[in-house]
């Protein structure tokens, strides 16, 4: 388990880059939904990408600082309860570190259904509980609102991050050097 909390180097620069990453995404590649102030984001795709290679310091971080900048650049101030709960999905995606073989070269199947079981977990989390209850309690917003907007947000963000994150996980696998593929001649 110590190892899903261990920060180096790595972590620390792939954190910074996926949060700009992650802002700029959620600021200009979404896709406004019927339900007020809510969009298909596609930054949680990268969220998932990132914790799965990260792991759930770095998930957290990402979504929680590239959220955090976007409200502030976009509205002057950061809505904290989604902020929060951004950061909340990104740490739960973490968990997807360790359990995948996406490092050696291997992302499919049991894999991929790994990660999304965890990213849906992490988003039914976030989006239907924290971010409505820290909406109550933070910003006393009506009850029926929020929790609506939360399962909406719920729905969206498991499909960027299924379809998105897999797409980007299957990709980068594909780039790796599969265990075994070596040999001594």
């Amino acid at each position: 388990m110590k190892e899903y909390f261990k920060v180096s180097t790595k972590t620390i620069v792939a954190t910074g880059l996926g949060a700009a990453i992650f802002m700029l995404l959620f600021m200009y590649v979404k896709v406004p939904s019927p339900v007020p102030e809510t969009s298909f984001q596609t930054a949680y795709g990268l969220s998932g990408f990132f914790a799965t290679l990260f792991g759930p310091i770095a998930g957290a971080l990402i979504s929680f600082i590239g959220h955090a900048l976007s409200d502030a650049v976009q509205y002057g101030s950061p809505w904290w309860s989604w902020v929060i709960a951004s950061g909340v999905s990104g740490f739960i995606f973490g968990f997807a570190f360790k359990r995948t073989n996406v490092e050696e070269g291997e992302f499919k199947g049991k894999d991929i259904l790994t990660y999304n079981i965890i990213q849906i977990i992490g988003n039914v989390v976030a989006w239907i509980i924290v971010a409505p209850v820290l909406d109550i309690l933070i910003y006393q917003e009506p009850a029926s609102l929020v929790f609506t907007q939360g399962a909406t947000a719920a729905i969206m963000n498991i499909i960027s991050a299924g379809v998105f994150g897999t797409l980007l996980l299957v990709a980068y696998s594909a780039t790796r050097t599969k265990k075994g593929s070596l040999s001594k001649k």
